[in-house]
């Protein structure tokens, strides 16, 4: 089913991404900055087996297996917290957990949270996770559970009307940050510092906003953070694609153009660091499923205070999510979107494409075992070699 709907119309864009048919915009022109959340993509539903991608230059194996979530919801972010707890969350106020790498997972839903898009997860065990939740004004929140999902607290709710919370992460249980869309001209990002509540940073600590530019709520994966003090922002959807960074856990932002290009519909979507020097970026035209020919990639070897293009991902579209495989030599760079899953083993500059199945946030812990979800409840377990 294909919605036609007014340019400005961001309520009704929301109802009919809730409704989960595809969008297409009744006339071409600049979409409204909060469109960029509802990012259409390839829920397929072929069958899948496991399978191993291609390796004509890889320097490991791959395997993928998909595995059974227990759920249909659309799944947009993962936490992995080792190599058997793993928590993934998504639409319809879905969440799910494994303890045993992925051999069973178990289901939940938030209370009297149905309507809500949990995009982003960050775990830190088996019993203790934080859901954020992305839609506009109060349907952005934060939820916190500390027994395995048997209860949830609600920690934050929107004040903000023009708000729509993106991404968010942490340096430990305890410090995180947060970052929302600007809302007049005022670029919004939020921290904790007691793991409970939550406060605005003020103006003199973020950039100013590039136009209209926010972040891309697609896999959890436009904010990250490295070590005790260390922090990536991905933008998108302004007149330039940048990069915020923080070197002191976020008392000081600072932005970083990169060459991507960028606009209504474009930008970063992504950021992964390996170390604190090196790192990719990446992004594209989330409304472009077809775009096999723009560069969506961009690399750093100086911790982010400069970039350069880095060519692109050999599926088609945009980059949704992205991840480091650092346990490995060289270390391994993973990338998923709608349009597929690839591999580099070079940061960035050459890639492999793995799989042709849509995908939305892919993650990996300290070893070599990830995971990949999407459409559909979709999980796929990722195995690389040493």
């Amino acid at each position: 089913m294909t919605v036609s709907f007014p340019l400005n119309a961001a309520a009704a864009l929301f109802a009919v991404m809730l409704a989960g048919v595809a969008i297409v915009p009744a006339v071409p022109g600049p979409r409204s900055p909060a469109e960029r959340h509802f990012l259409p993509g390839g829920a397929d539903s072929r069958q899948e087996e496991p399978r191993t991608g291609d390796t004509g230059l890889l320097a490991q194996p791959v395997r993928l297996t998909p595995q059974n979530s227990g759920t249909t919801a659309l799944l947009q972010a993962i936490s992995v917290v080792d190599d058997k707890v793993v928590w993934v969350s998504g639409h319809q106020g879905t969440w799910a957990r494994t303890l045993d790498g992925g051999k069973t997972w178990t289901p939940g839903k938030v209370p009297d949270a149905d309507t809500l898009q949990f995009r982003d997860v960050q775990a830190f065990s088996a019993d203790e996770a934080f859901l954020m939740a992305a839609g506009p004004g109060d349907m952005s929140r934060v939820y916190h559970t500390t027994d395995g999902g048997n209860s949830w607290t609600l920690q934050l709710k929107n004040r903000l009307p023009k708000g729509f919370y993106d991404c968010f992460a942490f340096w430990d249980r305890t410090h995180g940050i947060l970052l929302s869309d600007q809302v007049d001209g005022r670029t919004v990002m939020l921290e904790t510092t007691d793991g409970e509540t939550w406060d605005d940073l003020s103006t003199s600590r973020v950039p100013s906003p590039a136009g209209t530019e926010g972040g891309f709520a697609a896999s959890g994966t436009c904010l990250i953070t490295l070590g005790s003090k260390l922090g990536w922002v991905a933008t998108g959807a302004g007149t330039a694609a940048r990069v915020f960074i923080t070197t002191d856990r976020g008392s000081q932002w600072t932005a970083v153009t990169t060459p991507l290009a960028a606009g209504a519909t474009a930008g970063l979507t992504t950021v992964a660091f390996r170390d604190d020097r090196r790192g990719t970026a990446l992004g594209g035209d989330v409304a472009r499923n077809d775009d096999t020919t723009s560069v969506n990639v961009a690399i750093t070897t100086d911790g982010g205070k400069t970039w350069k293009a880095a060519g692109r991902v050999p599926f088609p579209g945009a980059v949704f999510g992205s991840a480091y495989v650092a346990d490995l030599s060289p270390p391994a760079l993973m990338a998923v979107g709608p349009g597929g899953m690839a591999r580099s083993d070079d940061d960035g500059r050459h890639w492999n494409k793995l799989d042709t199945l849509a995908y939305w946030s892919v993650g990996f812990g300290k070893g070599t075992t990830g995971w990949a979800v999407g459409p559909k409840g979709r999980i796929t377990r990722i195995d690389l070699e040493r």
